[in-house]
C-alpha cells in the first residue's frame, strides 16, 4: 500500500480536528467566488454524496451548516431522510466532508443520509433542487450583516425567500435560529410579510421535534451558551 493511502485511511479513522480548518467567519456572497455548478437539479450525480440514496431525493437543506453540528444531528434524528449541508467557505466545508467521511468509517451503516458541498446557496439554490422538493430548510446563526449598507447580504431577505418557497413542498418549513435580536426581527419581518409562509405558534414550536436540538446542536450555538447569551428561534410553514 502506498504512503498516501495510508494517510488517508488514517485520516478517515478518526475525527478531523476544527484547528486546522481555521477560516474567516465571514464570506461575501456577492462576490464572484469559483464555484462548479449544475445547470439543472437532474444533471447533479448525488450518488457521490449519497452512496445508498436509491431513488430518494434530498429532503433537508442546512444553509450555511458552518462546522457541520446541526447536520450530524439532522443525520440521526431522520435516518430515512437526505440531509445536505451548502457552505460557501472552503476550509470550514472540507472540514465538514472531512468529518462526515470519519463518522462513517468510525460507525459502520451510519451517516451515510448526509452531506456537505462548497457552494453559494443565495446564487445556485435552484439548481440542485427541483420545484416543491425540499421538507425543511434551516437557517442556523446566519452572518448578521451588522451595516445597513451589507443588510442586501443577508441570507433572509424578499427575493431570496420567493426561491425558497419555490424549492419548499406545500408544507415545508423553514426554520431561523439567532443569537441577534435585530437580524431575529428582520427575519421574521422578511417571513411573515411575504404569501407563501405563515408563523408557526410558540406551542407548535415547542412540539417540534427538532426544537430543542435548534439552539445547541451547532458549534455556534454550543458558543453561544458558553457565553450566555440570548437565542431567538422562528419556525415558518410553506402554505
Amino acid at each position: 500500500m502506498e504512503l498516501d493511502e495510508v494517510s488517508t485511511i488514517s485520516a478517515y479513522t478518526k475525527l478531523p480536528q476544527k484547528r486546522f480548518y481555521r477560516q474567516r467567519a465571514h464570506s461575501n456572497p456577492i462576490a464572484d467566488h469559483s464555484f462548479d455548478y449544475p445547470v439543472h437539479p437532474d444533471h447533479y450525480d448525488w450518488s457521490q454524496h449519497y452512496p445508498d440514496m436509491g431513488e430518494r431525493r434530498v429532503a433537508f437543506a442546512d444553509i450555511g451548516c458552518g462546522y457541520g453540528g446541526f447536520l450530524v444531528t439532522l443525520g440521526e434524528i431522520y435516518p430515512d431522510k437526505l440531509a445536505l449541508g451548502m457552505e460557501i467557505r472552503v476550509k470550514v466545508s472540507d472540514y465538514v466532508i472531512d468529518r462526515i467521511h470519519a463518522l462513517r468509517n468510525l460507525h459502520e451503516g451510519k451517516y451515510r443520509n448526509i452531506a456537505c458541498i462548497r457552494t453559494n446557496a443565495m446564487k445556485y439554490l435552484t439548481n440542485y433542487f427541483h420545484k416543491g422538493q425540499l421538507e425543511k430548510m434551516f437557517f442556523l446563526y446566519p452572518d448578521p450583516h451588522f451595516k445597513k449598507a451589507k443588510h442586501k447580504w443577508r441570507i433572509i431577505n424578499s427575493a431570496l425567500l420567493s426561491e425558497y418557497s419555490y424549492v419548499l413542498r406545500a408544507g415545508g418549513q423553514i426554520y431561523t435560529v439567532t443569537d441577534v435580536k435585530d437580524l431575529h426581527e428582520w427575519m421574521c419581518k422578511h417571513i411573515e410579510q411575504h404569501p407563501a409562509f405563515e408563523r408557526l405558534s410558540e406551542d407548535e414550536v415547542r412540539e417540534d421535534v427538532l426544537s430543542e436540538k435548534l439552539l445547541d446542536s451547532s458549534e455556534e450555538g454550543k458558543k453561544v451558551t458558553r457565553n450566555n447569551g440570548s437565542k431567538f428561534v422562528a419556525i415558518f410553514r410553506k402554505k
